[in-house]
């Protein structure tokens, strides 16, 4: 079996596949998306960091190809929906690098403080500005940290040494997981008022872009210090540029950039504001950590069919796998849909079966479940094998009951959850051989296809109050693909999920929220 590894790799996960009997491992990196599609069809397994770009087009000509390797986190470059229709498994390396990307931050944070970039130049060019870089110290000074992930907990803990105070604001993770930790949560406005320093570590989510932008620079203490080590775009960098120049922010270290490289970037010309190209899982001992741990995975995968950080299928046999399949689609798009419709930080999570599950192991249907609605809040660090972990970790309660009962479906899946803020319970089923439907919203019947760019509204079940939507709708040239109504079982509301060929801008949304018989407009994207 051949292997193909098409950006750089460690030494010791090179050494490992060429090492290991019965397969072939090519380096070919730097390959031109053309020379890359010509020579992929003879490959059974492709190993990548960031530099390539696995997509449709190259998916199309991987005839062979039966796994994909990232070494590290991220998984942007790659169309997992596309490989996962082909029956790619595609893997990634989580925690390899965790604790290198953590010490940088902290690294920039200390570099920031005390002008140590600075003060090398200078006193490289013949300078001695000693008064000029003058720095403050870092006890007993306020650290925001935003995401209380496997970095931002690392993070905490390594500013919790250095006798800082730690605010955390992470509205996904159960405030008493984090007063456990020993650190105060707080909610967003207090952090940005209350912290000299804040630092971001959430994944970039469309929730997440701009989270530290123009609004939130209003509320911060005058001359906090910005962190970015996270992803380019969480800070919006116009906002930052803004606010250093009028002296509201002080400072900022940022080790990622809304464009990669950066080129003319206006923030990297204030003397205010230091940076690194990307350097935040770049260490010997993290690079070994994900060469090793791609090379282990791709051979377990290859020689043994073990699946190991797969982040599309579950570790189970092919034939089981076949059996689950629609049941997992189905319980994955569960709780993509409830991690769309919730809000506050998860608590716990009920999964009920009902009817004739044909006598299947459905743990890894509920593995799905959590990968669904646990994926917008960790990205790409959920997968089928960490899943349980990552909800033990935020304090989340996960329980299943399994009954052969169910009133008006062959089977069904019941997830309910409880917030913070509220509870939700979503159920589908399947219809046919392997088609998943949502049947029910909380007291909504309904038959909705969790697929592509979809609109949940709730309104008063009046005459004309669709007419309203589509009005609305079709004066901004937005098509109605499919529209699936369904009603509360006793009141006067209607649910309405509208499928449109493409998203909804967030004007759009807001005039369909101000119709007068519409309650409320939630766009969802599968």
């Amino acid at each position: 079996m051949k292997v193909l590894i098409s950006d750089n790799l460690g030494e010791i996960g090179i050494h490992m596949l060429q090492r290991e009997e019965g397969l072939d491992a090519d380096i070919r990196t730097g390959l031109a998306p053309e020379e890359l599609k010509s020579v992929i069809g003879d490959y059974d397994a492709l190993i990548i960091r960031s530099a390539t770009r696995v997509d449709e087009d190259l998916l199309q000509a991987a005839g062979r190809l039966k796994v994909i390797g990232r070494a590290g986190i991220g998984l942007d470059n790659v169309d997992i929906p596309a490989a996962t229709k082909r029956g790619i498994v595609v893997m990634n390396t989580p925690g390899g690098n965790v604790v290198t990307t953590a010490e940088h931050t902290i690294a920039m944070m200390m570099a920031l403080t005390r002008n140590i970039p600075q003060g090398t130049a200078t006193l490289k060019a013949g300078k001695w500005e000693k008064k000029k870089l003058q720095g403050r110290e870092l006890f007993n000074k306020v650290l925001g940290v935003i995401g209380f992930g496997k970095i931002g907990s690392i993070v905490a803990d390594r500013a919790r040494g250095l006798k800082m105070q730690v605010l955390v604001h992470d509205p996904f993770v159960n405030p008493e997981q984090i007063e456990k930790a020993g650190f105060k949560s707080v909610d967003m406005r207090e952090l940005l008022q209350q912290a000299d320093y804040i630092t971001v570590h959430v994944p970039k989510l469309k929730e997440t872009t701009g989270i530290l932008g123009r609004e939130a620079f209003e509320h911060v203490k005058k001359g906090v210090m910005v962190l970015n080590c996270a992803r380019g775009g969480i800070v919006d960098e116009s906002a930052l540029y803004d606010a250093i120049v009028s002296g509201k922010v002080a400072g900022a270290a940022l080790d990622v950039f809304e464009t990669e490289p950066p080129g003319q970037c206006p923030l990297l010309k204030l003397d205010q504001v230091i940076g690194t190209p990307h350097l935040g899982a770049s260490t010997r001992e993290a690079q070994a950590n994900v060469a090793a741990a791609v090379a282990e995975q791709v051979i377990a995968f290859l020689k043994h069919g073990t699946i190991i950080n797969a982040v599309n299928v579950p570790s189970v046999t092919g034939e089981l796998l076949e059996q689950l399949s629609p049941f997992l689609t189905c319980g994955d798009q569960i709780g993509s849909l409830q991690a769309q419709l919730i809000s506050g930080a998860l608590k716990a999570v009920s999964i009920e079966y009902a009817g004739d599950f044909q006598g299947l192991d459905l743990e890894p249907v509920s593995t799905a479940v959590l990968k669904g609605l646990l994926a917008p809040v960790v990205k790409d660090d959920v997968n089928f094998v960490n899943a349980h972990v990552l909800a033990k970790e935020r304090g989340i309660k996960v329980s299943e009951t399994v009954s052969s009962e169910s009133e008006d479906y062959l089977n069904l899946i019941r997830v309910s959850v409880e917030t913070t803020e509220m509870t939700n319970s979503v159920a589908g089923t399947i219809f046919g051989k392997n088609s998943p439907r949502i049947v029910k919203i909380n007291t909504f019947r309904l038959e909705m296809i969790p697929s592509g760019h979809l609109a949940l509204i709730h309104n008063i079940d009046r005459p004309g109050s669709i007419g309203q939507i589509g009005t609305t709708l079709g004066k901004h040239g937005i098509n109605i693909g499919k529209m699936q109504v369904g009603q509360e079982e006793e009141g006067d509301r209607n649910i309405i999920f509208l499928s449109t060929d493409t998203p909804i801008p967030p004007e759009v949304i807001e005039e369909l929220r101000q119709l007068s018989l519409v309650k409320t407009v939630t766009p969802l994207e599968f």
